[in-house]
Protein backbone atom coordinates (compact mmCIF):
# COMPACT_ATOMS: atom_id res chain seq x y z
CA UNK A 1 0.00 0.00 0.00
CA UNK A 2 1.40 3.38 -0.98
CA UNK A 3 2.20 5.70 1.87
CA UNK A 4 -0.35 8.48 2.41
CA UNK A 5 0.58 11.92 1.10
CA UNK A 6 2.22 14.12 3.75
CA UNK A 7 -0.01 16.78 5.25
CA UNK A 8 2.24 19.64 4.08
CA UNK A 9 1.96 18.42 0.46
CA UNK A 10 -1.83 18.40 0.65
CA UNK A 11 -1.75 21.95 1.99
CA UNK A 12 0.71 22.96 -0.72
CA UNK A 13 -1.67 21.73 -3.43
CA UNK A 14 -4.49 23.81 -2.00
CA UNK A 15 -2.23 26.86 -1.83
CA UNK A 16 -1.19 26.35 -5.47
CA UNK A 17 -4.84 26.37 -6.54
CA UNK A 18 -5.28 29.57 -4.56
CA UNK A 19 -2.29 31.14 -6.29
CA UNK A 20 -3.74 30.33 -9.74
CA UNK A 21 -6.75 32.52 -8.95
CA UNK A 22 -4.69 35.39 -7.46
CA UNK A 23 -3.28 38.38 -9.32
CA UNK A 24 0.42 39.14 -9.58
CA UNK A 25 1.44 41.26 -6.58
CA UNK A 26 -1.45 40.21 -4.34
CA UNK A 27 -0.49 39.77 -0.67
CA UNK A 28 -0.32 36.15 0.52
CA UNK A 29 -1.08 34.88 4.05
CA UNK A 30 1.82 34.49 6.45
CA UNK A 31 2.93 31.09 7.67
CA UNK A 32 1.27 31.85 11.01
CA UNK A 33 -2.04 32.55 9.26
CA UNK A 34 -1.72 29.38 7.17
CA UNK A 35 -0.95 27.32 10.28
CA UNK A 36 -4.07 28.71 11.98
CA UNK A 37 -6.25 28.17 8.89
CA UNK A 38 -5.29 24.50 8.45
CA UNK A 39 -4.83 23.71 12.14
CA UNK A 40 -1.19 22.67 11.78
CA UNK A 41 2.12 23.67 13.27
CA UNK A 42 4.17 26.59 11.98
CA UNK A 43 6.79 24.06 10.81
CA UNK A 44 4.22 22.23 8.67
CA UNK A 45 2.97 25.51 7.22
CA UNK A 46 6.55 26.46 6.36
CA UNK A 47 7.09 23.12 4.59
CA UNK A 48 3.96 23.79 2.51
CA UNK A 49 5.16 27.25 1.47
CA UNK A 50 8.86 26.64 0.83
CA UNK A 51 8.42 24.98 -2.58
CA UNK A 52 6.07 27.75 -3.70
CA UNK A 53 8.88 30.19 -3.00
CA UNK A 54 11.44 27.93 -4.69
CA UNK A 55 9.26 27.81 -7.83
CA UNK A 56 9.04 31.60 -7.91
CA UNK A 57 5.29 31.69 -7.18
CA UNK A 58 5.75 33.64 -3.95
CA UNK A 59 8.09 36.48 -3.02
CA UNK A 60 8.97 37.11 0.60
CA UNK A 61 9.78 40.82 1.05
CA UNK A 62 11.46 41.60 4.40
CA UNK A 63 9.27 43.75 6.61
CA UNK A 64 6.29 43.56 4.25
CA UNK A 65 5.27 39.93 3.93
CA UNK A 66 4.77 37.53 1.02
CA UNK A 67 3.34 38.39 -2.40
CA UNK A 68 2.09 36.45 -5.40
CA UNK A 69 4.49 36.36 -8.36
CA UNK A 70 3.26 34.81 -11.61
CA UNK A 71 6.02 35.69 -14.07
CA UNK A 72 9.44 37.29 -13.83
CA UNK A 73 9.78 40.61 -15.68
CA UNK A 74 11.66 39.99 -18.92
CA UNK A 75 13.93 42.43 -20.77
CA UNK A 76 14.68 41.83 -24.45
CA UNK A 77 18.44 41.32 -24.67
CA UNK A 78 18.52 43.13 -28.01
CA UNK A 79 17.12 46.31 -26.42
CA UNK A 80 19.31 48.71 -24.47
CA UNK A 81 16.89 49.44 -21.62
CA UNK A 82 18.26 50.43 -18.24
CA UNK A 83 17.09 48.68 -15.07
CA UNK A 84 15.75 52.05 -13.87
CA UNK A 85 13.63 52.60 -17.00
CA UNK A 86 12.37 49.03 -17.04
CA UNK A 87 11.19 49.31 -13.43
CA UNK A 88 9.23 52.45 -14.28
CA UNK A 89 7.74 50.79 -17.37
CA UNK A 90 6.52 47.93 -15.15
CA UNK A 91 4.94 50.34 -12.69
CA UNK A 92 7.55 49.56 -10.04
CA UNK A 93 9.78 51.95 -8.09
CA UNK A 94 13.48 51.56 -8.96
CA UNK A 95 15.77 51.63 -5.95
CA UNK A 96 19.40 50.79 -5.29
CA UNK A 97 21.50 49.99 -2.26
CA UNK A 98 25.11 51.11 -2.83
CA UNK A 99 27.81 48.58 -2.00
CA UNK A 100 30.80 50.35 -3.56
CA UNK A 101 31.38 53.71 -5.23
CA UNK A 102 34.83 55.07 -6.01
CA UNK A 103 37.84 55.01 -8.29
CA UNK A 104 40.05 51.91 -8.15
CA UNK A 105 42.55 50.02 -10.33
CA UNK A 106 40.94 48.22 -13.26
CA UNK A 107 40.92 44.46 -13.53
CA UNK A 108 42.35 42.91 -16.72
CA UNK A 109 38.82 42.31 -18.02
CA UNK A 110 37.80 45.93 -17.29
CA UNK A 111 40.97 47.27 -18.91
CA UNK A 112 40.33 45.26 -22.06
CA UNK A 113 36.73 46.49 -22.24
CA UNK A 114 37.25 50.18 -21.37
CA UNK A 115 40.81 50.82 -22.59
CA UNK A 116 41.19 48.58 -25.68
CA UNK A 117 43.76 50.92 -27.25
CA UNK A 118 46.22 50.29 -24.39
CA UNK A 119 45.19 46.99 -22.78
CA UNK A 120 48.60 46.43 -21.15
CA UNK A 121 48.87 49.83 -19.47
CA UNK A 122 47.81 50.36 -15.84
CA UNK A 123 44.34 51.88 -15.75
CA UNK A 124 41.71 53.02 -13.26
CA UNK A 125 37.94 52.82 -13.40
CA UNK A 126 34.96 54.40 -11.72
CA UNK A 127 33.43 51.39 -9.96
CA UNK A 128 29.84 51.44 -8.72
CA UNK A 129 28.36 48.28 -7.21
CA UNK A 130 24.72 48.23 -6.18
CA UNK A 131 21.89 45.95 -5.17
CA UNK A 132 19.08 46.76 -7.62
CA UNK A 133 15.50 46.59 -6.33
CA UNK A 134 11.98 46.72 -7.76
CA UNK A 135 10.13 48.49 -4.95
CA UNK A 136 11.63 46.71 -1.91
CA UNK A 137 12.40 43.45 -3.72
CA UNK A 138 16.12 42.78 -4.37
CA UNK A 139 16.45 41.65 -7.99
CA UNK A 140 20.13 41.91 -8.91
CA UNK A 141 23.69 42.65 -7.88
CA UNK A 142 25.23 45.06 -10.39
CA UNK A 143 28.95 45.82 -10.71
CA UNK A 144 29.28 48.72 -13.17
CA UNK A 145 32.57 50.27 -14.25
CA UNK A 146 33.33 53.34 -16.38
CA UNK A 147 36.49 55.11 -17.61
CA UNK A 148 38.14 57.01 -14.74
CA UNK A 149 37.54 60.33 -16.48
CA UNK A 150 33.84 59.92 -15.65
CA UNK A 151 34.33 60.33 -11.89
CA UNK A 152 31.50 62.91 -11.96
CA UNK A 153 29.19 59.89 -11.87
CA UNK A 154 30.08 59.49 -8.20
CA UNK A 155 28.12 62.65 -7.43
CA UNK A 156 24.96 61.30 -9.11
CA UNK A 157 21.98 59.94 -7.19
CA UNK A 158 23.07 56.31 -6.91
CA UNK A 159 20.09 55.15 -4.83
CA UNK A 160 17.04 56.34 -6.77
CA UNK A 161 18.52 57.75 -9.98
CA UNK A 162 19.66 56.28 -13.30
CA UNK A 163 23.34 56.14 -14.26
CA UNK A 164 22.38 56.20 -17.93
CA UNK A 165 20.52 59.46 -17.36
CA UNK A 166 23.58 60.80 -15.53
CA UNK A 167 25.72 59.86 -18.55
CA UNK A 168 23.35 61.70 -20.87
CA UNK A 169 23.63 64.81 -18.71
CA UNK A 170 27.39 64.58 -19.31
CA UNK A 171 26.73 64.56 -23.06
CA UNK A 172 27.39 60.82 -23.46
CA UNK A 173 24.69 58.59 -24.91
CA UNK A 174 24.82 54.79 -24.49
CA UNK A 175 24.30 53.61 -28.04
CA UNK A 176 25.47 50.07 -28.80
CA UNK A 177 26.35 47.12 -26.63
CA UNK A 178 27.07 43.43 -26.50
CA UNK A 179 26.26 40.89 -23.81
CA UNK A 180 27.41 37.45 -22.74
CA UNK A 181 24.99 35.38 -20.64
CA UNK A 182 26.13 32.83 -18.08
CA UNK A 183 24.75 31.33 -14.87
CA UNK A 184 25.82 30.65 -11.30
CA UNK A 185 24.33 30.30 -7.84
CA UNK A 186 23.84 33.22 -5.44
CA UNK A 187 26.68 32.17 -3.13
CA UNK A 188 28.10 35.11 -1.19
CA UNK A 189 25.49 37.47 -2.72
CA UNK A 190 22.63 35.58 -1.07
CA UNK A 191 22.49 37.80 2.02
CA UNK A 192 22.22 41.01 0.01
CA UNK A 193 19.53 39.49 -2.23
CA UNK A 194 17.66 37.74 0.60
CA UNK A 195 17.79 34.33 -1.09
CA UNK A 196 19.33 30.94 -0.38
CA UNK A 197 23.01 30.57 -1.44
CA UNK A 198 21.97 27.82 -3.88
CA UNK A 199 19.46 30.06 -5.71
CA UNK A 200 20.10 30.13 -9.50
CA UNK A 201 21.38 33.44 -10.87
CA UNK A 202 21.39 34.69 -14.46
CA UNK A 203 24.58 36.65 -15.16
CA UNK A 204 24.86 39.26 -17.90
CA UNK A 205 28.30 40.67 -18.74
CA UNK A 206 27.89 43.61 -21.09
CA UNK A 207 29.98 46.33 -22.68
CA UNK A 208 28.48 49.55 -24.07
CA UNK A 209 29.89 52.27 -26.32
CA UNK A 210 28.77 55.88 -26.67
CA UNK A 211 27.55 57.79 -29.72
CA UNK A 212 31.15 58.21 -30.88
CA UNK A 213 31.93 54.50 -30.64
CA UNK A 214 34.11 54.97 -27.55
CA UNK A 215 33.96 52.45 -24.66
CA UNK A 216 31.57 53.78 -22.04
CA UNK A 217 30.53 51.03 -19.63
CA UNK A 218 31.47 47.50 -18.61
CA UNK A 219 28.96 45.91 -16.26
CA UNK A 220 28.37 42.51 -14.71
CA UNK A 221 24.78 42.08 -13.47
CA UNK A 222 23.69 38.95 -11.62
CA UNK A 223 19.89 38.55 -11.54
CA UNK A 224 17.86 36.28 -9.26
CA UNK A 225 16.55 33.91 -11.93
CA UNK A 226 12.98 33.65 -10.64
CA UNK A 227 12.71 37.42 -10.19
CA UNK A 228 14.07 38.60 -13.54
CA UNK A 229 14.43 37.18 -17.05
CA UNK A 230 16.19 38.10 -20.27
CA UNK A 231 14.24 37.55 -23.49
CA UNK A 232 16.23 36.49 -26.55
CA UNK A 233 14.90 36.82 -30.11
CA UNK A 234 16.73 34.75 -32.68
CA UNK A 235 16.69 33.62 -36.29
CA UNK A 236 16.95 30.01 -37.36
CA UNK A 237 20.00 29.19 -39.45
CA UNK A 238 19.31 27.47 -42.75
CA UNK A 239 20.72 23.94 -42.92
CA UNK A 240 23.87 23.42 -44.92
CA UNK A 241 23.28 21.80 -48.31
CA UNK A 242 24.21 18.13 -48.34
CA UNK A 243 26.56 16.85 -51.01
CA UNK A 244 24.17 13.92 -51.52
CA UNK A 245 21.13 14.41 -53.69
CA UNK A 246 17.68 13.83 -52.20
CA UNK A 247 16.53 10.28 -52.68
CA UNK A 248 19.98 8.77 -53.28
CA UNK A 249 21.69 6.18 -51.16
CA UNK A 250 20.36 4.10 -48.31
CA UNK A 251 18.63 7.07 -46.62
CA UNK A 252 16.12 7.58 -49.42
CA UNK A 253 12.59 7.78 -48.16
CA UNK A 254 13.58 8.21 -44.50
CA UNK A 255 11.80 11.01 -42.57
CA UNK A 256 13.62 14.27 -41.86
CA UNK A 257 15.42 14.61 -38.57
Amino acid sequence: MAASQPLYERIEKQLRRRLEAAADGDPFPSETRIAEEFGVSRMTARAAVVRLERDGLLERVPGRGSFVRHTAPARPVATLLSFHDQALALGRTPRSRVLEAGVRPASPQETAALYPASPTQPASVVAISRVRLFDDLPVAIEHATFPAILDALLTADLETGSLHQALRRLGLHPTLGSSVLTARTAGDDSRELDVDPTTPMLVETRSIVDQHGNPLEHTISAYVAHRYALKVDFSVAAPEHSSHSVGSGSDAGSPPA
